[in-house]
């Protein structure tokens, strides 16, 4: 059966369809396929760019991926409502 725009319902069923569940967390896909393009941009980059002394290219890189995490940290902000509630009162 097909819902109507009308049901209170429909407003939640057709947002779940834009998240993907990942380790039992529900997130955007558009939110993932940015965060991942730009972690995977700074990694690759800061690798690349690295001289090639054999200890540099991993610091590099690991360095590349803490600097593409603190910027989709920045960019993409949480989507999560939390409601506190008073228990036992």
């Amino acid at each position: 059966m097909a819902k109507s725009k009308a049901d209170p319902t429909y407003q939640k069923t057709q947002d779940h369809s834009e998240y993907v569940e990942v380790w039992e967390d529900f997130v955007s896909i558009k939110d993932l396929v940015i965060s991942f393009i730009i972690c995977s941009i700074m990694t690759l980059g800061a690798y690349l760019l690295a001289p090639n002394d054999p200890p540099k290219p991993l610091f590099f890189g690991l360095s590349g991926a803490l600097i593409g995490f603190i910027i989709c940290s920045v960019i993409i902000k949480p989507k999560r409502n939390l409601i506190e509630t008073e228990e036992g009162k």
